[in-house]
Order: C-alpha cells, then sequence, then structure tokens
C-alpha cells in the first residue's frame, strides 16, 4: 500500500473512532443559594445520542484545590471517563466544589452553601436536561480526597438520593491533625477550613460534627452500599482506616480496600473503574441500567 494511502486510512479510522466515543458537554450550573455562577462537565456515553432511553448517572466529585473539570484534564488517561461512560452506559457528572467547599454547607460562611448546591441545584438542572433516571435507584457519588468526604458525606446526609456511594482517598476526617502532613502543609491549609467551619478548638466542634468518621451509625442506619479504598503510601490513610474500623465495629456493610499507591493521579485512574464496576452492579440490580 502506497505510503500516502496507509496515512489517509489511518485518518479515516481515527475519525471513525472518535465519531464513536462518549460526548462531554460543559454546562452552566448557577447557584441561586449563593448568587454565583458554576459550571459542570457531563459526559454522555455514545449510545445516548442514539435513542431515547433514561441513563443512570454518576456524580464525581473532584479534590481540595481541584475544579470541576479537574477528572478530565489531571488523570494520565485523558479518555478515562469517555471510555467508562461508553463501557457502562452511564453519564458522569463532575461538578465544582471550588478549592475547598467540604461539599457542606458552613455554619458560618454563607456563600459555601455545596451541599444544598450539589443536592438540589445540581440533581435538578442535570435531571431537567438530560435523560436521567429521575430516582435514587439511578444516581451513585463517589469522589476523590475532599472530594471522597463529600460523597459519603452527601449519601449519608440525602440516603433518599443515592442508591450508592463510594471514596477515593477520602479526607475522611476535617481534622488535620489526624493527618500525615507536615506542620506547614497544615499551617497553609488551615486558613481553608477555618473559613468554613471556624476555629479549631471553637464550640461547639464544627469539624468532629461534619466529618464523615464520625458518621459510622448514620450510614449503617441508611445502608447504602459503600465501597472505600486508599493508597498505602497516602497521607490520608488513617482517616480510612479509622472509619472502616467503626464500620466493621458496627457491622455496616462496606467494600474496603488498601491498594499500593499515593495521593496521586495515577492512583484514582486506577482505581474509578472499580467504583463504577461496583456501582454498575447495584444499578443493575435496580433495573436502571440503560441498554
Amino acid at each position: 500500500m502506497k505510503p500516502t494511502r496507509f496515512v489517509l486510512l489511518l485518518s479515516l479510522l481515527s475519525l471513525s473512532v472518535l465519531s464513536f466515543a462518549a460526548k462531554v458537554d460543559s454546562l452552566d450550573i448557577p447557584s441561586a443559594v449563593m448568587q454565583k455562577n458554576l459550571r459542570a462537565a457531563v459526559v454522555l456515553p455514545n449510545s445516548y445520542a442514539r435513542g431515547k432511553a433514561t441513563y443512570p448517572v454518576l456524580y464525581l466529585l473532584h479534590g481540595g484545590g481541584g475544579k470541576f473539570n479537574d477528572w478530565l484534564n489531571k488523570t494520565p488517561d485523558k479518555m478515562l471517563l469517555h471510555n467508562l461512560a461508553d463501557q457502562y452506559n452511564i453519564i458522569i457528572v463532575t461538578p465544582e466544589g471550588e478549592a475547598l467547599s467540604g461539599y457542606l454547607d458552613s455554619p458560618v460562611q454563607k456563600d459555601n452553601l455545596f451541599e444544598t448546591y450539589i443536592t438540589k441545584e445540581v440533581i435538578e438542572k442535570i435531571d431537567n436536561t438530560y435523560r436521567t433516571v429521575r430516582d435514587r435507584k439511578g444516581r451513585v457519588i463517589t469522589g476523590l480526597s475532599m472530594g471522597g468526604h463529600g460523597a459519603l458525606y452527601l449519601s449519608a446526609r440525602h440516603p433518599d438520593l443515592y442508591c450508592a456511594a463510594g471514596s477515593m482517598s477520602g479526607a475522611l476526617d476535617l481534622s488535620t491533625a489526624h493527618w500525615k502532613i507536615t506542620p506547614d502543609f497544615a499551617k497553609q491549609i488551615a486558613p481553608g477550613f477555618t473559613r468554613i467551619l471556624g476555629p479549631v478548638g471553637a464550640t461547639p466542634d464544627l469539624y468532629a460534627a461534619n466529618s464523615v468518621v464520625n458518621m459510622s451509625d448514620k450510614l449503617k442506619a441508611n445502608g447504602l452500599p459503600l465501597i472505600i479504598d486508599c493508597g498505602v503510601d497516602d497521607f490520608l490513610i488513617e482517616p480510612n482506616r479509622e472509619l472502616h474500623r467503626r464500620l466493621v465495629y458496627n457491622q455496616t456493610a462496606h467494600d474496603y480496600t488498601e491498594h499500593p499507591g499515593a495521593h496521586t493521579w495515577d492512583y484514582w485512574e486506577n482505581s474509578l473503574p472499580s467504583h463504577i464496576l461496583f456501582f454498575s452492579k447495584i444499578l443493575k440490580q435496580n433495573g436502571t441500567v440503560a441498554p
């Protein structure tokens, strides 16, 4: 085959593959409660455009210091979400959580109401824009680091919205005294936590009250399937182990794994497929998998 014809053939094949790949929308989802203009990325499986079926939705949260498009821009494989959306016929939504929202409604800062934003405004916008399963049986949530905390926190407080939840390398204790970090790093991130939770040592202790590690009884009562993992070299390994111990103690069913790795995008790229596989089995049991 002549070189020019070979190059042309490769180009056509590449275009063919791209034409059957998942599509990414960048969606404006303004917040009325916070009076802010925020955005989200929405990954639609290739099959979405070819039919009229409704689709389950994975809400995938970014970490502290991150942005809504981190999961698309920072994984080593930039097609990770595209491929997973296509493989499992699921819509993946990556909403904005700002640099450090904690994914909670701050009792001290009224421009940080991200619990309300994610659970009400984002879900409503997604359900009204796309053909989604508009029921908890077709909704799952997970995230990395602070997003892992957010996913378990939101599912614990709103079990009526999700049928399963997960956490990757989750910041499951908001007290940084329980993290394996240097004093300089702790000092660097302290203002962000003070902004949303007030000073450490105040009464009531808003750090303890809003930490997932202290919600094991709530997680047991809700009965949602949970998947939690962390790298053995991660500075957040101890809060993950502590929540695992508490869930074992109160006999809460959950999938807990420690893998080689640290607080890195290489780790999360390997972790996310396991979470979606876990969720896909539950969605299938619920009868909410798209054909």
